[in-house]
């Protein structure tokens, strides 16, 4: 009959309506005869109408079809069959059905099997039935019918149908079985695949396509339809290919792919080309090179061009060298320099290496910045030095370039002489300038202070004469001189020093010392530079290369001992940083994919098997996958809820395992909550919890808001759909996406101009003016009890967005669930109070259900009229006997069990409730131990 095509797989005809009529008994059985359709075409039908006797078993059996290696074959009959109502005088034994069977053979030529060797498949009634009218008006009323066998193992099998006294006509049958078809996903192929036996998935192991391979084995699994399930692992185009649809081309000329990992093929950098296909680099122009560490991405660079204005300054014998970076960097920002130092002879006819006696500060080579200072020079004498400007690629290039020249020579020191002291307060200095002078001299500087005195606190003095009278001195005091030559190449050398002491009153004193000293040239020297390095970085001239240990530390949000501040993602100007500061990296290859759990608006959320170290034992964990195609936007926000989340650390709040960025697709982990989200499992257990249960699960959502509310942080979504529940029953607070689905129902959600609101769990301001805080929390948080009481009902029922605000804002609140206790129907309406400051603290809150829990004779349904307000630290009692307070508690199944026991009054379960509020008060110091731990 051709092909067929159903649920995406093909099914394939092994065998038509050729069949052969076997006869094991001698009287007439099947006839082949042909007949007219409505549309007078000739049709071949098998018939059987021995309706007019007794013990029909007549036979029809197809010859040998083979099954082509599937383990599981579909039977489809056509047939017509008379209604035996309308044959007249026919026996109570006529039939209106018959059976089909089947024997699975390896033997091709079987001509006689046993009726007991056979199996039964199905036993087929008709749909509809026809009469003798419908014949002579030719309308045939034709039954399909469709049956299947599993778990054939076989060459082949026989299908043979039994008439027990029908009148039928059996029009075609067709056997056929179901195969995936060849697919190409992730650059994978999968061929066609024969489903497997029953409901069994088969795993199928993809082939990569032309010019690629594996980046993680390619999978998928065949289901019993006929349809491809769970995709895992993928292909990526080698280097110089990029992916077209479902195969790998070659990068056009003038585009490269340098990694298997890269998407697509890109445009060659600046001076680079790429002249030929399938190119995994392209090749720098004359002139430009790529160093070995640059990345292929890269543009080619080219050497730096000369240091420019270059300046020296000459301290006696050191010299210090500045100079600006090179006009032309080359492309590179890593620039450096190196100083080249050569000592001439007079006639500059001779020069030779400086040697390891001359010092460079702060090195000679690798210079990062444009100036130092050398040295231990030798007085009198012509230096030449050669600034050289390098990049990373200087060494590739045979030409040198980058070089500038400086010519210097240090001066000689200045003999200094006493002349004359004129008074006790006064001090007379004469000198000789240097014998051959680096330049006409400009000035002299003399320093002098106090011999008992620290060397810093000096007095500076300048003039253009070889001769000082120095004033203001103290009366008997030792001094120290000194005197320098500054010319237009810079300061001298200081000529040694002097020390004079003042005459006292009515005396006179006329004694020199007078002594050349060079043993403090070099600290001058050293002097010199710090001071100038000093006043450079009070500028801002200079920048000190930072550790990189202190730069981590500059950018990376440090919790204080006692500090529980959140920190937005928001704040940080690289979006990734936040994520590697507050989120463990997991290593995609220890991840195991077991089974899809749900979806939302990034993609499927999956339980995964997750071993972190393979000596460790695995534990499930849920995963959110980013779906394929995102955005730049879409990933920011994907991964803010895992810099959100890595940030909490509380048993009420969801816990975040880590994340996988490094590869495709970007995955959030978190821990795996057995029962799903609270609204769901609600709905699922109706009524099968206590009260007290109940509000032990409100207690640790109302545990985890306040850890969060501690922190600073607003949720904005609290609503039990958000709220995970563990196999313990333990209720933990999720969703902290920045954008989010709220659910699937469009009325759902109010938007305005700054987004969509989940109206029926906003506070009124949040949905006015958008004003969220911890109180608008506080107002979800009521919303939260109240599906919780009444087990995950639609909060406001049937009713529509405006109706709900409208109503809100006239003062309608929600009442009370069926069976909810006055003390938790007023805490929600404490909690939907209109004024943000009326509504209580989530520490308040969490406090209430604690004495609640601690005193559960309190929590019983009393009516309004009773209580209209109760105070959790005053016990209410509403029940007169033992049997009544279980019966309010939804306990009364154990009033047997309380009898026996002599608990028979109501001060025997007073007995009961302190012992409870022992063990209660007992877990909560555990817990909060616990907390104070972790934190």
């Amino acid at each position: 009959r051709g092909l067929r095509f159903r649920g995406g797989g093909k099914l394939f005809l092994l065998c038509s309506s050729s069949v052969s009529s076997e006869a094991p008994l001698s009287r007439p059985q099947w006839e082949e005869i042909s007949v007219m359709d409505e549309r007078n075409t000739p049709m071949r039908t098998y018939q059987v109408c021995n309706v007019m006797e007794a013990n029909q078993n007549n036979w029809l059996r197809t010859r040998h079809i083979s099954r082509e290696g599937a383990q599981r074959v579909y039977i489809e009959i056509k047939f017509t069959l008379r209604d035996c109502n309308s044959l007249p005088g026919v026996p109570g034994t006529c039939k209106e059905t018959f059976n089909m069977y089947y024997y699975e053979s390896n033997n091709a030529n079987l001509w006689f099997i046993k009726e007991s060797q056979y199996v039964k498949i199905d036993t087929i009634a008709a749909d509809e039935s026809f009469t003798q009218v419908d014949v002579g008006d030719r309308v045939m009323k034709l039954n399909t019918e469709v049956r299947d066998i599993s778990n054939l193992s076989k060459k082949g099998f026989y299908l043979a149908f039994q008439d027990l006294g029908a009148c039928i006509a059996l029009v075609s049958v067709r056997v056929f079985y179901k195969k995936c078809p060849l697919t190409v996903l992730n650059l994978a192929q999968f061929p066609d695949t024969i489903t497997g036996g029953d409901t069994a998935l088969v795993e199928v192991h993809g082939q990569c396509v032309n010019a690629s391979e594996e980046f993680e084995a390619p999978k998928m699994y065949c289901s019993a339809d006929g349809g491809w399930l769970v995709p895992i692992g993928r292909c990526v185009c080698k280097p110089g290919f990029e992916e077209n649809k479902d195969f790998c081309q070659p990068c056009r000329p003038g585009t490269y792919k340098a990694s298997a990992t890269d998407a697509y093929c890109t445009k060659c950098p600046p001076h680079s080309s790429s002249p030929q296909e399938q190119s995994i680099e392209c090749t720098c122009e004359k002139g430009f090179y790529r160093a070995e560490a640059d990345p292929r991405s890269m543009a080619c660079t080219r050497p730096p061009s000369s240091p420019e204005n270059p300046i020296s300054t000459v301290n006696e014998t050191c010299v210090t060298l500045d100079w600006s970076p090179p006009r032309d960097m080359g492309g590179r920002g890593d620039i450096t320099y190196s100083i080249h130092c050569t000592k001439c002879s007079g006639d500059a006819r001779k020069c030779t290496p400086c040697g390891s006696s001359v010092h460079f500060v702060p090195r000679q080579y690798g210079l990062s910045s444009a100036t130092v200072l050398v040295t231990d020079l030798q007085p009198d004498s012509n230096y030449s030095f050669t600034i050289e400007s390098q990049n990373g690629v200087s060494d590739l290039s045979p030409t040198l370039r980058g070089t500038v020249v400086i010519n210097i020579t240090t001066t000689q020191t200045v003999s200094v002489v006493l002349k004359e002291r004129r008074s006790k307060d006064s001090v007379t200095l004469a000198w000789q300038g240097p014998e051959r002078p680096n330049g006409a001299i400009v000035e002299y500087e003399v320093i002098y202070y106090e011999k008992n005195q620290r060397e810093q606190n000096y007095t500076v003095l300048k003039t253009r004469s070889n001769m000082m009278t120095v004033e203001g001195l103290k009366p008997g005091t030792t001094y120290v001189f000194r005197v320098r030559a500054r010319t237009d190449g810079g300061y001298g050398s200081y000529g040694g020093e002097i020390e004079l002491e003042t005459s006292h009153e009515g005396k006179k004193m006329n004694k020199s010392f007078v002594h050349t000293s060079r043993s403090l040239d070099k600290f001058t020297c050293i002097s010199v530079y710090r001071i100038l390095l000093f006043v450079l970085r009070h500028c801002g001239y200079i920048k000190a290369k930072q550790d990189p240990d202190e730069e981590k530390m500059q950018f990376q949000h440090v919790k204080l001992p006692g500090s529980r501040t959140y920190i937005h993602p928001h704040t940080y100007e690289d979006p990734n940083q936040a994520v590697r500061d507050f989120a463990k990296e997991i290593d995609a290859s220890n991840i195991r994919i077991e089974r899809v759990i749900g979806a939302g608006e990034f993609g499927n959320e999956t339980a995964v098997d997750h071993n972190n170290n393979t000596k460790r034992r695995s534990i499930y964990v849920a995963i959110k996958s980013l779906k394929a195609g995102y955005s730049d936007k879409q990933r920011r926000d994907f991964l803010s809820e895992a810099s959100i989340m890595g940030q909490f650390d509380h048993p009420n709040i969801i816990r975040l395992e880590g994340v996988v960025t490094r590869c495709k697709p970007v995955m959030i982990i978190t821990e795996f909550m057995e029962n799903g989200s609270l609204d769901t499992f609600l709905k699922k257990h109706d009524g099968q919890f206590t009260v007290i249960q109940l509000v032990g699960m409100l207690r640790g959502i109302a545990s985890g808001m306040k850890y969060l509310s501690d922190m600073s942080y607003v949720h904005r979504d609290l609503a039990a759909r958000n709220i995970l529940v563990n196999s313990n029953l333990v209720c933990k607070v999720s969703d902290f996406g920045l954008s989010r689905v709220l659910e699937d129902d469009p009325e759902a959600a109010y938007t305005t101009r700054g987004g969509k609101i989940p109206i029926r769990w906003t506070a009124p301001e949040a949905i006015a003016y958008r004003k969220f805080t911890s109180a608008s929390d506080v107002w979800s948080y009521g919303i939260v009890m109240w599906e919780v009481i009444s087990y995950g009902e639609r909060p406001y029922w049937e009713m529509s967005n405006q109706d709900v605000i409208k109503a809100i804002d006239e003062g309608y609140r929600l009442p009370a669930p069926m069976d909810c206790p006055v003390v938790l129907h007023q805490l929600m309406l404490d909690c939907w109070e209109k004024g943000r400051s009326d509504r209580p603290k989530f520490g308040q809150i969490v406090t209430i259900l604690d004495k609640l829990i601690r005193n559960p004779l309190k929590c019983t349904t009393c009516s309004k009229e009773k209580i209209s307000h109760v105070d959790p630290s005053t016990p209410e009692f509403s029940v007169n006997t033992v049997d009544e307070w279980l019966e309010a508690i939804k306990m009364g199944q154990y009033k047997e069990n309380f009898s026996s026991a002599g608990y028979v009054s109501l001060e025997s379960i007073l007995y009961i409730s302190i012992r409870y509020r022992t063990l209660v008060t007992h877990s909560s110091q555990m817990e909060n131990s616990k907390g104070q731990h972790s934190q």
